[in-house]
């Protein structure tokens, strides 16, 4: 350690993502990428700013993508705050909205970047176990609190809840905000930012999106949060007290064509949900307990292997899954769907590593 650290840097354990592996021949199902490429409108966009006005500065409110992400969700633009990636969002979420006096509540297994922002930014907060089939239990978030954030679905479970408790949950909670992540939203889980819209928007709803996932737009790194217009006017104090700007030419074109493109987005989450549910089928076949899902990944285990020894042996095949080392999920592995191929080869390895 450095003496010239921060205090603070000291005490922390940074968010480990998924490996990005340089392996020659790879079957990838460890970081919840899109096995299909983005919405071919989005590469042309991508392609038609790539030209001398990089030398530009983008524009710094990226309101043309506001405009069209409030368009297709019935939303005023004002309504809309953009980041570079979901991450940076929630980053200035956690800054912004969520460090007061009392603690900030989340699941005690979900995205462990929630911890992470916690501590890096001094924020008192309180875990909320999970139920004994790893559901959210709202009943838990009753208690005085200073936000509550959860993915929905969560994630590394895939398990969600349903529109009408998030409303419920909304009404109970009207003295702090309460974030719901929808990253993985597009894949059979009902989104909440309907209740965004009109008059009756709560001041209390944010809701945060990626263009990582469904859209398969991980390497262009654009995520966004939809809320009432004072909860956005916040965020983006904050974000022009850090980075005034935060998503490139590039990122700005491609993300617009890819939310105007919905049709791509659709065929392509109907491809994963389908996949899914047939390897959710081949892996009970194999014995696998697999928790319900409506994510792009499943969070499995067998009764009759270790979790470790798995996913070392599907590594040493060439196939990477997810693998936590953490109490109560250290047997569960966390498969990404992937093409019906990737799925097959993953299931014919399954199956010889069993046998």
């Amino acid at each position: 350690m450095s003496r010239f650290w921060s205090p603070v840097v000291q005490t922390l354990t940074p968010y480990v993502p998924g490996e990005q592996p340089q392996m020659q021949r790879l079957v990838k199902l460890n970081t919840n990428e899109s096995p299909y490429g983005p919405s071919p409108r989005a590469l042309a966009a991508i392609d038609g700013q790539n030209n001398e006005d990089l030398r530009l500065y983008p524009d710094p409110e990226g309101a043309a993508l506001k405009q069209a992400i409030a368009k297709l969700h019935g939303l005023d633009p004002k309504q809309v705050f953009l980041g570079n990636g979901s991450d940076e969002v929630l980053a200035h979420v956690f800054a912004g909205l969520l460090k007061h006096s009392k603690p900030v509540l989340f699941p005690d297994i979900t995205y462990s970047f929630y911890p992470v922002y916690c501590k890096l930014l001094g924020i008192d907060h309180k875990v909320m176990p999970l139920g004994k089939e790893f559901e959210i239990n709202l009943v838990d978030y009753k208690a005085p609190n200073g936000g509550i954030i959860f993915p929905n679905p969560n994630a590394p479970t895939g398990r969600s809840i349903t529109y009408s408790e998030i409303e419920t949950l909304i009404s109970h909670n009207k003295d702090s905000v309460v974030v719901i992540d929808e990253a993985y939203v597009d894949y059979g889980t009902e989104s909440c930012i309907p209740l965004l819209r009109g008059t009756a928007c709560p001041e209390n709803l944010l809701v945060v999106h990626t263009l990582s996932k469904s859209r398969a737009l991980a390497g262009l790194r654009v995520g966004f949060a939809v809320g009432h217009p004072d909860l956005i006017a916040g965020l983006e104090r904050v974000k022009n007290s850090f980075n005034s700007y935060p998503l490139g030419r590039l990122a700005q074109a491609g993300a617009i064509a890819a939310i105007e493109d919905q049709a791509h987005l659709e065929e392509t989450s109907q491809k994963v949900m389908q996949t899914r549910a047939k390897l959710v089928s081949d892996l009970s076949a194999l014995g696998f307990k697999t928790l319900p899902s409506t994510a792009n990944f499943i969070f499995t285990r067998h009764p009759g292997h270790a979790g470790a020894k798995l996913y070392q042996a599907l590594r040493d095949r060439g196939i990477i899954v997810r693998h936590f080392k953490l109490p109560r999920i250290e047997e569960f592995l966390r498969i990404t769907i992937g093409t019906d191929e990737q799925s097959g080869e993953l299931v014919a390895a399954l199956t010889e590593i069993l046998a």
